[in-house]
C-alpha cells in the first residue's frame, strides 16, 4: 500500500496544475505519477497489489519516504535549472 501516498500526491497536483498550468508543478506531477506507477507495477509483479500488511503504518511511512524522495528530486531539478540552460528551458516553458 506504499504506492497510495504518491498516488494521492499525484492526484492533488493534477488538480492544482489544472487550475494554475504552472510548468514546475507539471514536472512534480509527472514525477509523482512515475512513483505511483512504479509502486503499482512492483506490487502487481509480486502479487501484492491489494495486499495490506499487518503493519499499515509502516507501509504508509514508506509511501511518505518515497514521496519525500520525489519532492527532493524535484527540488534538485529546480535548483539545477538555475544553472543549466537546457533544464531552465524545460522548467520555464509556457503552457496553454
Amino acid at each position: 500500500m506504499c504506492y497510495a501516498v504518491p498516488t494521492v500526491g499525484a492526484i492533488i497536483t493534477s488538480v492544482a496544475w489544472s487550475r494554475t498550468k504552472n510548468i514546475k508543478l507539471w514536472w512534480l506531477n509527472l514525477l509523482l505519477y512515475g512513483g505511483s506507477i512504479f509502486g503499482f507495477v512492483d506490487h502487481f509483479w509480486n502479487g501484492e497489489l491489494f495486499a495490506v500488511s499487518d503493519n499499515i503504518a509502516r507501509d504508509l511511512l514508506l509511501g511518505v519516504a518515497i514521496t519525500l524522495a520525489i519532492f527532493g528530486i524535484w527540488a534538485v531539478m529546480l535548483i539545477m535549472s538555475k544553472f543549466s540552460t537546457i533544464l531552465n528551458a524545460y522548467t520555464s516553458a509556457k503552457t496553454s
